[in-house]
């Protein structure tokens, strides 16, 4: 397993998992100067992210480019799995309860939780 990534580390690793591979550079200004994110903190993070396992290097043109190894659903279902383990203790049941209280919920999202529920009951019956 990678290990886990921070708040500025995910938001910097989401948007090379949907616009890399990029360059330090790239990121900094398409991502990093909205958000208020010298150019060194961007190297800083994605050399931390290339590190940890979550990011690759490769140079071009005498340029480092940086791209995720996985794709973005894959990134996100990876990093709710940490959350899920480390924050709470591997039960989904405080996750579900938080589902089921929210009015946050759009018809298309409980569509997809429907599907995963059938998905998971098919599963079982296998």
């Amino acid at each position: 397993m990678k290990k886990p990534v921070g708040e500025q580390e995910l938001a910097v690793l989401r948007y090379v998992a949907e616009h890399g591979p990029a360059t330090v550079g790239e990121v900094a200004e398409r991502f990093g100067e909205a958000q208020g994110l010298a150019r060194s903190t961007i190297l800083t993070v994605m050399e931390r992210l290339r590190l940890k396992g979550h990011l690759t290097r490769s140079k071009v043109d005498g340029v480092f480019q940086y791209a995720s190894p996985v794709a973005t659903q894959e990134l996100l279902r990876d990093v709710v799995g940490n959350f899920v383990q480390r924050t709470l203790s591997g039960s989904l049941s405080p996750f579900v309860t938080y589902l089921s209280e929210t009015e946050d919920v759009s018809d298309e999202e409980l569509k997809q939780l429907q599907d995963v529920v059938a998905r998971l009951r098919q599963k079982r019956k296998e």
